[in-house]
């Protein structure tokens, strides 16, 4: 029987010092992809050593794709031109949702792609309809046959793709597609997040001609023979950066997290400063510093610049010990608010009615024995187990280790007590 792995975390303690963030995973997983677009060896820099990196490396080297990767040092080397299939197999999709984007980068550059449909956390429903809907739009034929997707062209035409909503996978999937489509694709009501900025520059670093990405209409002008000239570093992972500034203030701490993008961080440092934390921006990184009590608030979730969905579950461990009444929508999936259960068993009061949570400020949480139910779920926790009483046990992190990058290390040097078990 393997060992099952937990994390400890003796709370209460006040986190201090200096934290560099990681390389983003929402950049990265789209990037990755996207290095089978290019008739030259891609040199990616930044990149996290996280899980669902690994499983991406795991894909690419399936498909026939020769991967050097170096985890310590960020680094990876793809060189595509020895491709030699183009389906994806079952047990990679369920690990990672962003198995997705092979359809779109093999479609550009084969013309055919065979993919199930994809896995990662359950945290509702997150169909691909709008990624079939835009391959469809450039010429493709796209069936799902038994939870695979099947997507054959010959050859993909640049076209107008209107996205029924702002999705980020499905803007990034048409992007991947239009890259090497035949005239202009225009996709409109396009997210606008920062790794789909990222991507269009990726993109554009290997000849494609993208306009627009970060507004709602995004132009693609398609480009037969795209090749990699220098090497892209990805830009810092949004998330983690809020995950770290929650965590300082909900330990009352003095953090300051370098490598990161201040103006991507709008939405939280907002929030954060309502409470009554203290948050200074300077050109790349940010200090956050609270020392009083915070005071409870109200936020939605939203596509960028609204408040990020991901960070929504870290927010809501901050809340439970804020004072007096919170209130939390969720308007981008459904099943997000499960880490609250466990946040209970630690002493939070919450009541949940349909989309919207409530949150009662409580003076303390206590350390207790919780479970991760996905990636930010698992953040979230670790974020209550530093600001409670006594030791809390977190089980299930490997769905942590999907998104986040050594997380415990980055805690205990800023002085948290925090560890793995196996047992």
């Amino acid at each position: 029987m393997a060992q099952e792995e937990r994390m400890l975390i003796v709370g209460g303690e006040r986190l201090e010092g200096t934290v560099r963030v990681s390389g983003g995973k929402n950049t990265s997983v789209a990037i990755i992809p996207a290095t089978i677009l290019s008739s030259t060896p891609c040199v990616i820099e930044n990149l996290p050593n996280i899980e669902d990196v690994h499983v991406s490396v795991e894909t690419l080297r399936y498909l026939g794709a020769r991967v050097d990767w170096d985890p310590a040092e960020g680094l990876m080397q793809v060189d595509a031109s020895s491709i030699n299939r183009t389906d994806v197999p079952l047990d990679l999709c369920r690990r990672m949702r962003a198995s997705s984007y092979y359809i779109g980068a093999l479609l550009a550059r084969f013309g055919r792609a065979q993919v199930p449909l994809p896995g990662g956390c359950d945290i509702g429903r997150r169909p691909i309809d709008q990624h079939i809907k835009g391959m469809r739009a450039l010429g493709a034929r796209v069936d799902t046959q038994r939870g695979t997707v099947i997507a054959e062209a010959d050859p993909l035409v640049g076209a107008d793709v209107f996205l029924d909503m702002a999705t980020v996978g499905g803007t990034i999937n048409v992007m991947l597609a239009a890259s090497r489509a035949q005239g202009t694709t225009t996709i409109y009501n396009a997210a606008k997040e920062p790794h789909i900025v990222d991507l269009a520059n990726f993109l554009n670093s290997m000849g494609c001609r993208v306009k627009g990405a970060g507004t709602d209409v995004i132009r693609v002008r398609g480009t037969q023979t795209l090749a990699s000239r220098r090497p892209y570093a990805v830009i810092p992972d949004q998330i983690e950066t809020g995950t770290l500034m929650i965590a300082a203030a909900a330990t009352h701490g003095d953090v300051t997290i370098t490598g990161c993008i201040p103006t991507h961080m709008e939405a939280l440092t907002a929030k954060l400063l309502e409470m009554g934390a203290k948050v200074y921006e300077h050109d790349d990184s940010i200090r956050v510093r609270s020392l009083g009590a915070h005071r409870g608030v109200t936020f939605k979730t939203q596509v960028y610049p609204g408040f990020p969905t991901d960070l929504q579950q870290p927010m809501s461990a901050l809340l439970c010990t804020a004072t007096g009444t919170s209130t939390v929508v969720e308007n981008i999936f459904e099943s997000r608010f499960r880490h609250l259960a466990e946040m209970e068993r630690m002493g939070a009061r919450v009541r949940i009615f349909e989309q919207t949570a409530v949150i009662e400020g409580v003076p303390m949480l206590h350390g207790a024995a919780v479970e991760a139910t996905d990636l930010r779920a698992g953040a979230a926790l670790v974020v209550a187990g530093l600001m409670a009483q006594g030791t809390t046990e977190i089980y299930n992190t490997h769905f942590i280790d999907r998104g986040y990058e050594n997380l415990e290390q980055k805690f205990a040097s800023l002085g948290a007590r925090i560890s793995r078990v196996r047992e």
